[in-house]
């Protein structure tokens, strides 16, 4: 079973999240602070890591940061009690995939998380489906029902990264960085540019749209 990397200075907090993990299936580990997560991190396969933003020695946001460097494909959960918006475009712009505020419901931990780990699979993988449609990582090619679309290049990198999190939100900046590169000259309306052409590429298909998260960014949701 994956295992899940808790790290957080609360040691109530911990052993709840461990506890409802476990009662789940996943085997967990613990980090009191962001540089023992590291050295957790360093010495054990881990599949997902939950992180606390307000944390000693090293906090969340430097935590992330680090792990992103180690794994740009690592799934990170951010546990916090703040839940300003500030803070979350501040976290998905470190490299978090997604955002629980405290307290919370154990449930929706659970849910949460193995929806990132099945979007992690996902993600990994060279081709992506759902529904009819169909996107070739090989061949750069859109396969929808019986058509077979190619696309320029930054198109399908765009539509690749947004498909392969399904429900992840992606800053403009990530965007940016990941698909042009950060030494990229221009500046954010190039992404609104790129995803205003997918939507008129892929209006009339069924299986998903792309949506904008106001104050975010965008995200992919499947409508199968």
């Amino acid at each position: 079973m994956p295992t899940i990397l808790v790290a957080d200075d609360d040691a109530n907090i911990r052993e709840l999240v461990c506890l409802f993990l476990r009662n789940d299936g996943y085997t967990t580990a613990e980090a009191a602070d962001g540089k023992e997560a590291l050295e957790v991190y360093a010495r054990e396969h881990v599949d997902l890591v939950v992180l606390d933003i307000m944390m000693p020695v090293m906090d969340g946001w430097t935590l992330c940061k680090e792990l992103r460097k180690a794994d740009p494909d690592l799934p990170l959960l951010m546990l916090t009690a703040r839940g300003e918006t500030w803070e979350k475009v501040k976290g998905f712009e470190l490299g978090t995939d997604d955002y629980l505020t405290k307290p919370f419901d154990p449930l929706e931990l659970t849910v949460r998380v193995r929806a990132l780990l099945k979007r992690y699979r996902i993600g990994s993988a060279q081709m992506i489906r759902f529904g009819s449609t169909t996107l070739d990582r090989q061949t750069y090619k859109v396969i929808s029902g019986t058509e077979s679309l190619s696309l320029p290049l930054k198109e399908f990198e765009l539509l690749y990264k947004l498909a392969g999190t399904p429900g992840q939100v992606y800053t403009r900046e990530q965007l940016i960085d990941q698909i042009w590169g950060i030494d990229y000259p221009g500046d954010d309306r190039t992404v609104d540019v790129h995803i205003k052409r997918l939507r008129e590429r892929f209006a009339a298909t069924p299986d998903f749209r792309i949506e904008t998260v106001r104050g975010l960014g965008y995200r992919l949701e499947v409508t199968e």
